[in-house]
């Protein structure tokens, strides 16, 4: 999967202050991104407030970054859910033609077991048709992958090829990066912590600041991939206070203040999230004018 080496962005799902989506914006973030240099976008994560779109909404958003895309860069898709059923059952009747893999989030709120998880993601490696990409993400699931639990996944299902680890954990990920399959890629999920992953031995990032500053972030990326490690550390540092400030109060809230200061689209997010406040608005600002 060397397509999925590199810098990955969770586009954000872009809204008009009515609330419904804005394709025309997020047409403007897909070629933002793209010409930013990052290697694959992923459609319908975390950062595209999946969980607050309709079903006819998801089609807009898939259909829309589809036709922006024209091909340039792999797709992924978010698939996953707490209910295994369900998710199978999307996996066995979605056209993933468009697509290179999907994301699949560990249970959220049902808090499984270690072998629940493993049987969750058995039935996910069973039903797909494309290549599987774990997600853990213990802060928003209330339960944390072990690394036992995601190597022994790696091991018997040759389509499960990916882990996105944003733990927040370095010594966590250096033991999935010290025992996975020979080809399993970790890639991180915690922005701040992307660089030391990838120079311990990760494959790159799925990014939220690298959807606001594609150029820099991906380049990041390849300099650690390349062991060029002084330079990737000054744009590390060089972009590391804007990580800390867009996820202070909520993601995608801190991005698409990020995206309405560059004018790709408004700063509109759905209930129960709400805009950053005016303090942090400011200090955004700040940094994007001066960057």
């Amino acid at each position: 999967m060397q397509s999925l080496i590199g810098t990955g962005v969770a586009l954000v799902t872009p809204f008009k202050t009515d609330f419904s989506v804005d394709t025309e914006a997020l047409k403007r973030i897909v070629n933002y991104v793209i010409d930013g240099g990052v290697e694959y976008l992923v459609v319908l994560g975390t950062t595209a407030e999946t969980a607050t779109l309709t079903s006819d909404e998801k089609e807009l958003v898939i259909n829309t970054v589809i036709e922006a895309n024209k091909g340039r860069l792999p797709l992924v898709l978010g698939v996953g859910g707490n209910n295994t059923h369900k998710v199978v059952e999307e996996l066995q009747t979605r056209d993933f033609s468009a697509f290179t893999a999907i994301l699949s989030v560990s249970p959220y709120y049902n808090k499984p077991t270690q072998e629940g998880i493993y049987q969750h993601f058995k039935a996910i490696a069973q039903a797909s048709p494309i290549p599987v990409i774990l997600y853990n993400v213990p802060g928003r699931t209330a339960s944390n992958m072990l690394p036992s639990t995601v190597i022994k996944l790696a091991n018997e299902f040759k389509n499960i090829v990916a882990i996105k680890e944003a733990a927040g954990d370095i010594v966590q990920a250096m033991r999935l990066i010290q025992n996975k399959p020979k080809d399993f890629l970790v890639i991180s999920g915690d922005d701040m912590v992307t660089l030391p992953m990838v120079l311990a031995g990760g494959a790159g990032v799925i990014s939220v600041i690298g959807e606001g500053f594609p150029k820099e972030f991906s380049e990041m990326v390849r300099l650690g991939l390349n062991r060029k490690v002084d330079q990737a550390y000054q744009l590390h540092y060089k972009i590391a206070d804007s990580i800390d400030m867009i996820f202070e109060q909520g993601n995608p809230a801190g991005i698409k203040e990020v995206f309405k200061i560059l004018g790709l689209c408004e700063n509109t997010v759905r209930l129960p999230l709400v805009n950053v406040n005016e303090d942090l608005s400011n200090r955004i600002k700040d940094f994007v004018n001066k960057f």
